[in-house]
């Protein structure tokens, strides 16, 4: 059979092929005809290339990929799987062969802009594109936030700051089988949370050969369908499990005449590689950056001048007369294994076997997968790769010279039932727990379990009430604080008031949560200027790329129950300071609406022109209704902003009674090229909760020359 691909009336493909790697190379085609600038973006962000087009703004990330060696690492697991699993590797190449094919041709816009030729996919590219996408997924640079706070505030300030903070990401997911369904089968549901780019970082797809016919969410630049699946007779899907599985080591370097040396946990200094490589910048001088790779990994911050060369050594904030260096040790470049051979098995499976043998074989990120078949088999497991070693390298960078950092192992994945005939999760703590230090709070979590038990049986149909659902279970203790409060003037006694009719839902049309949204900022300001947290307020010199994790407003944004929870915070007078904050608002509340400032604000890699500018204004004039803690997690950076540039990435409804009856959206559209009309024709559908039915009748689809 030659490759035949198909288009649904919203310009999702559905590709034929007459094998395995004929269909791989028709993914590739048609994911480089959809998203080539999103393919060739990817694959420069991977190999630390982006800066040559992009500027200096990605000149931090582009050190990042080159000192963590991230490229490299691609080359080496793609080298181990063909040896391992020549299969996989063949019909990864098959994906790249049909990425090649097409890209020269693309019309994409974006090229001509930035003079910008395609370039050529390497059979490890995926492999590269998937790490890059992942690297930062386990949120190591939180390491750095705990040393610091650990160091200016003690012990203490690991569990009170603890939060699902800036650069995580998360997902719902939920499980509701048979016995509480309409149809007596299974439905999985959820859905992911990432950061909102444009093109998105799902695409909507169907891949159907003799071996298979699946339709999921893939990755653009990598083959299969790895996240979220549906075969006919099994889906899955995943959240991540929050699980810690890279660590940080401060390294002692120097350097001797035959290059670079570092002290080993024996005491003895042992030769580091090194060499150098040049960074292209556009419109500036190319960038000259040292890579360097210890007994622990690369070095990705410092070198043997240390962390903060030509900073007064009484200024320096670690380790002062030390001059050291951060190196990254992370499972791929361990184990040369980024489990891609679990990516065939998911779409060949069949039951929950199946996809729990191929699960066996991920690696990362580490994930809570849950799954279910039409013969009434459930999975619910954590899935992924994560070493055993002290507890102290799970909180913060700790000394490579010293003994007893090392690993020692992998942790077996824990696994998880149900609980009257649900499985929710959504980065809460869970059978993951033993395997992280940070999860998100309860509440999205508590919030879908809460609404699954309010009716006995479910149907696909009524999923997208429980996406769509805007309740903020960690506003309570701020409404605490507001309600104790006295002796305010008129206007704030307005305010108070106003706030605790409140009906604690984050709806776009609402005022009152407006009003709220204004006081809670005001408080994160106020509590972020207090003197107590000063020695968080510059962060020592960490590459630009970490800096989110290290920003002390998002971290008390995003821990502000606890903060206001707390028996005593440092000597702060949060009365004092939650007071303040409803004057302020009093005294000049919002005027309008949660929307009216609650925004959609998705990434591009590349700024709009002037003919596509209307366009994308149009997207950002797009009222949300949800935020941080609520299941419909719209997030915005309380005390900074309230745009959000972090929000559910897809939803999905899998139906296990009849495919057919399942349901998806993307936050944008099908098609990554402007001018398309699949560029944003999903955008109204996924803000008002709807959904797109995935349609498996062939005769319904139209065929593509």
């Amino acid at each position: 059979m030659s490759i035949e691909i198909y288009r649904d009336a919203w310009g999702i493909p559905h590709l034929r092929a007459g094998s395995a790697r004929e269909l791989a190379r028709a993914q590739g085609r048609v994911t480089a005809r959809d998203r080539a600038w999103q393919l060739e973006v990817e694959r420069h962000r991977a190999q630390g290339t982006s800066a040559a087009f992009l500027g200096a703004g990605a000149l931090s990330w582009d050190t990042l990929a080159r000192r963590a060696r991230l490229d490299d690492t691609a080359r080496r697991c793609f080298g181990a799987l063909e040896r391992r699993d020549p299969e996989t590797a063949d019909w990864v190449r098959a994906y790249v062969d049909g990425v090649n094919e097409e890209l020269p041709g693309t019309r994409a816009p974006e090229f001509a802009r930035v003079g910008l030729a395609p370039g050529r996919w390497e059979p490890w590219t995926p492999l590269g594109v998937w790490l890059a996408t992942h690297i930062l997924f386990a949120g190591f640079p939180a390491k750095l936030w705990r040393d610091e706070a650990l160091r200016h505030l003690g012990p203490d300030a690991v569990g009170l700051f603890a939060a699902d903070g800036p650069g995580t990401s998360g997902s719902n997911g939920w499980l509701v089988a048979g016995p509480r369904t309409t149809t007596g089968h299974a439905v999985l549901a959820g859905d992911p949370h990432r950061y909102i780019e444009e093109p998105g970082v799902y695409q909507q797809i169907r891949l159907s050969c003799p071996e298979f016919d699946v339709i999921g969410l893939a990755v653009p630049g990598v083959p299969g369908i790895a996240h979220f699946g549906h075969t006919g007779t099994v889906a899955w899907s995943i959240t991540n499990a929050m699980a810690d599985y890279q660590d940080l080591y401060r390294e002692r370097l120097r350097r001797t005449g035959a290059g670079v040396e570092a002290l080993g946990p024996d005491g003895v200094w042992h030769r580091a590689t090194r060499h150098t490589e040049t960074v292209e910048v556009a419109g500036e001088a190319p960038v000259e950056i040292e890579v360097i790779e210890t007994g622990r990994g690369p070095v990705i911050a410092g070198g043997p001048e240390g962390l903060d060369e030509g900073v007064p050594e009484e200024e320096r904030p670690v380790f002062p007369g030390v001059p050291v260096a951060l190196s990254l040790r992370y499972p791929p470049r361990v184990t040369e294994d980024l489990g891609f051979s679990a990516l065939l098995p998911l779409l060949r499976a069949r039951r929950t076997a199946d996809v729990d043998r191929a699960f066996d074989l991920w690696a990362e990120p580490v994930n809570v997968v849950q799954a279910a078949d039409t013969e009434g088999g459930l999975l619910h497991r954590v899935a992924g790769r994560v070493p055993v070693r002290p507890e102290a390298n799970r909180l913060r960078p700790v000394p490579a010279w010293e003994p007893g950092h090392d690993w020692r192992g992998w942790h077996d994945s824990p696994r998880a039932g149900l609980t009257d005939g649900i499985a929710v999760m959504a980065n809460q703590r869970g059978p993951a727990t033993p395997l992280g230090v940070e999860f998100a709070p309860p509440h999205r979590a508590d919030r879908i379990t809460a609404l699954l038990q309010e009716k006995e049986q479910w149907s696909a149909a009524h999923m997208p009430l429980i996406h769509m659902d805007t309740h903020l279970a960690s506003a309570q203790p701020l409404l605490d604080r507001i309600e104790a409060l006295d002796g305010l003037s008129p206007e704030a006694v307005t305010t108070r008031e106003t706030i605790l009719r409140w009906d604690r839902r984050m709806v776009a049309s609402s005022r009152e949560a407006a009003l709220y949204a204004a006081v809670r900022s005001a408080v994160v300001r106020r509590l972020a200027a207090h003197p107590a947290f000063a020695a968080l307020t510059t962060p020592p010199a960490y590459p630009d790329v970490l800096l989110p994790w290290l920003g002390l407003v998002p971290r008390v944004a995003f821990a502000l129950e606890h903060l206001l929870r707390a028996e005593e915070l440092y000597g702060i007078d949060r009365a004092g300071i939650v007071r303040a904050a409803v004057e302020e608002v009093a005294a000049e509340p919002p005027r309008g609406t949660w929307g009216d400032t609650h925004r959609l604000a998705p990434w591009r890699a590349l700024p709009e022109d002037e003919r596509e500018a209307p366009a994308h204004a149009a997207a950002l004039s797009a009222a949300l209704s949800g935020d941080h803690d609520c299941v419909l997690c719209t997030s915005a950076v309380p005390g900074l902003t309230d745009l959000a540039a972090r929000g559910p990435a897809a939803r999905y409804i899998w139906d296990l009674a009849r495919r057919e009856d399942s349901f998806w959206v993307v936050p944008l559209g099908a098609s990554g090229m402007p001018g398309s009309p699949h560029h944003r024709d999903q955008l109204p559908l996924w803000l008002r909760g709807d959904l797109v039915p995935v349609g498996t009748d062939w005769q319904q689809l139209k065929k593509e020359d």
